[in-house]
């Protein structure tokens, strides 16, 4: 099992990724991980060396660059060497917390997308509230500003099958969101995307849910064009940011009493916080393509590593990419 990793990418990097690597090598010791980018700079960090190979190179691909440009141009950055050794067989799967869009681009044209998945998604687990060990799976995060009714259904049967095999979700229940629970409801995308995903037999498709119902679990998978999953996605992670916040200010406003108050309610006040933090089930994924393509926050931590690391390895130990792949080509030789 071998791990391609971007060390380069990221505000923090390289010092928060390899941190995060060797909080994962205690975990998971017989993950040989290949690191990518300043050899001198990635050694600082280094405390074990076993099962660790270390690829030095001067390039990388900045937060700003233009994705597909940067791709294309820097053959030498640290990312791109990484997706080049997937595609070589010489690693298993790929990690970065850089550019969202040079990974993304780095995935479709280096690692590759699977026959017959028209438009590979970006999929995270986000959290449900009330239950810390649960969450649901939702695509496109961003890959696609524009979907058809058909990339809608892929990215159910995508969806599905993470939830079933990485999550271990026996039958994930499978919901479209939409403005309205009614078939009738939405644009003319989701009404097909509705009548499609209803005739779809390898999946459980509950129907249509609204954004509101997201965190109560309502679904298991969520499926949305990538231009509205996006906006959600940033829409629950500034909630939750901002309603931190507020409390944070509210009982500070309090003086000593709130100060008081707070102390006796440090350890629900914790758990709230870790609720919301969707970065314990790991990273969002590039999901369609030949091989495990992974993306952290560029503001990750250690731990956020740790956990991207954890999701990674049960990816490649469960074969979800090789399950996947059959399952297309099957479809394929029946049609």
């Amino acid at each position: 099992m071998r791990i391609a990793v971007d060390a380069m990418g990221g505000d923090n990097a390289p010092k928060a990724i390899v941190e995060g690597v060797m909080l994962a090598q205690q975990d998971f010791p017989e993950i040989e991980f290949i690191l990518y980018g300043k050899e001198a700079e990635i050694k600082k960090y280094v405390t074990n060396e076993k099962n660790l190979t270390i690829v030095h190179t001067d390039e990388k691909i900045a937060s700003d660059d233009e994705p597909v440009k940067a791709i294309r141009r820097k053959k030498t950055a640290s990312m791109v060497l990484a997706a080049q050794a997937v595609k070589n067989g010489e690693a298993d799967a790929i990690f970065s917390a850089g550019n969202t869009g040079a990974l993304l681009a780095a995935g479709l044209f280096i690692v590759g997308r699977i026959k017959n998945i028209e438009r590979p998604g970006l999929m995270s687990t986000l959290p449900v509230i009330g239950n810390p060990e649960g969450g649901f799976d939702m695509l496109d995060l961003g890959a696609n500003a524009d979907n058809k009714p058909e990339h809608l259904v892929q990215y159910g049967v995508l969806g599905s099958f993470y939830a079933q095999k990485v999550r271990g979700i026996s039958t994930p229940k499978v919901g479209l969101l939409n403005n309205g629970t009614e078939e009738t409801k939405g644009s003319e995308v989701t009404k097909k995307a509705f009548e499609l995903l209803t005739e779809e037999k390898s999946i459980n498709f509950i129907g249509n849910v609204e954004a509101r119902d997201l965190l109560s679990g309502v679904a298991d998978v969520v499926v949305t064009d990538g231009f509205t999953g996006n906006a959600v996605l940033k829409s629950i992670e500034g909630t939750a940011l901002n309603m931190m916040g507020l409390l944070k200010t509210s009982i500070l406003a309090e003086g000593v009493k709130g100060k008081l108050g707070a102390l006796l309610l440090k350890k629900a006040l914790k758990g709230m916080k870790n609720e919301m933090d969707y970065s314990k089930h790991g990273g969002a994924v590039l999901f369609g393509l030949k091989a495990p393509v992974v993306k952290t926050h560029g503001a990750t931590g250690p731990e956020a590593v740790r956990y991207t690391i954890r999701q990674i390895h049960t990816m490649l130990e469960t074969n979800v990419v090789g399950q996947l792949v059959t399952h297309f080509e099957e479809d394929s030789k029946d049609e």
